[in-house]
């Protein structure tokens, strides 16, 4: 018997446009109640917006207002903020 082979979801990054497994990228989620949160593990209900673990994706998503397009919202300063440090800690793929 032939072994099935796993799909690997991808999602596109709003910063370089690349295609990237689902798993090596920062998702922002907008909850149904409209609150925005950032989603480390991948599990969070709601419409959500993907970025690569570089910084130069992020500064230049951020300077388009690309999550904000996405997300149909304003994202608080305060999600930005903790997108940035979970870049720069390295603690992401």
């Amino acid at each position: 018997m032939e072994q099935k082979v796993k799909k690997i979801p991808m999602r596109q990054c709003l910063g370089c446009n690349s295609h990237k497994p689902k798993r090596e990228m920062m998702r922002v989620v907008r909850l149904p109640d409209g609150n925005v949160v950032l989603d480390l593990v991948g599990k969070v209900s709601g419409r959500g917006a993907y970025i690569c673990h570089d910084i130069s994706c992020f500064k230049k998503a951020r300077k388009a207002k690309r999550i904000e397009h996405i997300l149909e919202c304003e994202i608080p300063e305060s999600i930005f903020d903790k997108m940035e440090q979970e870049i720069e800690s390295g603690d992401g793929k």
